[in-house]
């Protein structure tokens, strides 16, 4: 603090007396309580130190003493004949956990064609972005697994993955990433499956190719691109088969565009059978990543009205039509998961895209014999 004196030195005048001086106060300043309150605690804290580290080392004794006392006790005697018979009795036992299924690679491939960055906005690559990834995600922990491969895979959605999502999709196991076209991916599926590492057959695969015998050297398959707006009807998948999904997310602006590009190249084209198994109250619109899923539940249950109950997302109102269950029946399925309730769909980020997927959404003709206003409707 400042302070104000006379001094009569200065000048030597008679005014001089009235000039002021100033002297600086340099006591500190006053602490505040809660500054006080902190100050208390940390003398309080470094007071109590001695007597902590003399806690810990009567803990970390009395540790040791009972780890000793332990070591010396005598093993447990052997159980009569009688107590060995119930602690033998699995009902008795404590259940075991259930060991880490590994994953069955199988011989079928799902190619993702990317072909279409220029005919996106920033949000719906960004939407495409993340149901890639979530395909990934869901093939990875299939109990049964199929190849992958993301073709086309360039422009701004290489370059979101490269920088946005940092370059993880580098490290991801059993998916390739190519610059070439869907055909390119075809053809490179193809010698895939027909490798060592190709995989081999389980699940509906393995029944189906039991019941039918369609091939002569069990390695002849078929490249279909799924698309709704197709004539034809997906079945069941095959072994050694390569399956196309349009990538793309356009709120549906391009209509038929996936089909227009497979029958330009000359390619077998389907249709999902949702038409066939499920009633629907909104558009019959899935994410890409919605499509790869339902194929594989099918390949594990061998039940298309399972997979789509399982996965179609339950705010679309999807219900099964009359006997669309006898109707999904197979061997596999009446193998797996007899007389169990389907798993609730699992909702995410992704329900919320209405993704133009080309395989998900059911063609306007599928619908008119059940509902004509279904087939009216038009995209939000």
């Amino acid at each position: 603090m400042a302070t104000l004196s006379r001094d009569s030195s200065i000048g030597g005048g008679a005014n001089s007396a009235l000039l002021p001086t100033i002297t600086e106060d340099k006591s500190p300043p006053p602490l505040s309580k809660n500054q006080l309150k902190k100050l208390r605690r940390d003398q309080a804290w470094e007071e109590g130190r001695g007597r902590r580290k003399e806690l810990r080392k009567l803990k970390n004794k009395e540790k040791r003493e009972r780890k000793r006392a332990d070591a010396e006790k005598p093993p447990p005697a052997e159980p009569s004949p009688g107590k060995r018979k119930a602690t033998e009795n699995p009902d008795l036992q404590t259940p075991k956990k259930a060991k880490h299924i590994r994953n069955v690679q199988l011989p079928v491939s799902f190619v993702i064609d990317c072909g279409f960055d220029d005919l996106m906005l920033d949000g719906e690559r960004k939407s495409l972005a993340s149901q890639v990834t979530r395909a990934y995600s869901d093939n990875h922990k299939a109990p049964l697994r199929s190849h992958l491969i993301v073709s086309s895979f360039g422009g701004h959605l290489k370059e979101r993955f490269d920088t946005v999502l940092t370059g993880n999709h580098r490290n991801w196991k059993g998916v390739k990433f190519i610059d070439g076209d869907f055909e390119v991916a075809a053809q490179q599926a193809e010698e895939l499956m027909k490798s060592d590492q190709g995989g081999k057959l389980a699940g509906a695969l393995q029944e189906n190719s039991l019941a039918q015998q369609t091939t002569d050297d069990g390695q002849s398959g078929e490249v279909v691109y799924l698309t709704s707006d197709s004539p034809d009807t997906l079945t069941e998948l095959k072994p050694y088969s390569t399956y196309i999904i349009g990538g793309i997310v356009d709120k549906n602006r391009h209509k038929g565009i996936c089909y227009k590009r497979a029958m330009d190249r000359g390619m077998k084209t389907a249709k999902l059978p949702i038409g066939d198994y499920m009633k629907m109250t909104s558009r019959f619109v899935l994410a890409t990543n919605h499509v790869m899923e339902i194929m594989l539940r099918w390949l594990e249950l061998g039940n298309w009205a399972k997979a789509f109950l399982e996965v179609i997302p339950k705010r679309k109102g999807g219900m099964l039509r009359d006997g669309a269950m006898l109707l999904a029946e197979s061997p596999v399925a009446a193998e797996n998961d007899a007389g169990k309730d389907p798993e609730p769909s699992k909702p995410d980020e992704e329900d919320r895209n209405t993704a133009e997927t080309g395989a998900a959404e059911i063609s306007e003709e599928d619908t008119a014999a059940h509902s004509e206003e279904e087939g009216k409707q038009q995209p939000p």
